[in-house]
């Protein structure tokens, strides 16, 4: 297998997937501040020009979230999801979506309004608006992560991975810090070797 990454963005949780599995991988690295996801070549690997990527045999997959899935689907003898057609299974399906389209967009916005885009075109309304709500997404974290070691059952999963990586995103640019709960579950999952080669 290979996957196409670039640190410190999404492929990080295909890359944090793979080392839990520990099953051997390529790392193909893209410089995307050197614009090399655009170039023709990495264009036929993913269309739109975004990392990741993962190529298994020839098969091509993008979308971090799915590769993280697929991936423990694959090996699922590892135990990185609960069983088909169980209550925890249809859990870790919701937070796993939860955190794609709930939480990350919100940093998306907070990550343009204080990084990329020039200053006459920022909106403090915008960025006011993505903090607030960021917020309440998170205070509905808190209150699943109360009490609890990880985000669906009772032991690490695929969907600790995609959650994780979004607070741990999150934290970077200052969001999140207020909620204790939040903050610990951070603790415990980046703190996996896995977690630590991925991040690094």
């Amino acid at each position: 297998m290979k996957l196409y990454f670039c640190p410190q963005t999404r492929a990080t949780r295909p890359r944090w997937m793979l080392e839990e599995l520990g099953v051997p991988y390529e790392l193909a690295l893209i410089d995307v501040m050197k614009g090399e996801q655009k170039q023709e070549s990495y264009m036929k690997v993913h269309p739109l020009g975004y990392v990741p990527a993962l190529d298994d045999g020839g098969h091509i997959f993008f979308e971090s979230a799915a590769i993280v899935q697929y991936l423990a689907d694959k090996y699922a003898d590892q135990g990185f999801a609960p069983a088909l057609g169980s209550k925890e299974r249809g859990e870790y399906y919701q937070w796993i979506s939860f955190a794609m389209t709930e939480l990350e967009p919100s940093l998306v916005t907070i990550l343009m309004q204080t990084r990329f885009l020039p200053e006459d075109q920022r909106s403090p309304e915008a960025m006011a608006k993505a903090v607030a709500r960021y917020k309440v997404v998170c205070a509905v974290l808190e209150e699943r992560m109360k009490n609890r070691e990880y985000i669906v059952g009772a032991r690490f999963s695929a969907a600790d991975i995609v959650v994780g990586a979004v607070l741990f995103f999150g934290t970077m640019l200052g969001q999140g810090k207020e909620f204790p709960a939040l903050q610990a579950y951070l603790g415990r999952v980046t703190a996996r070797p896995a977690a630590k080669k991925a991040f690094a």
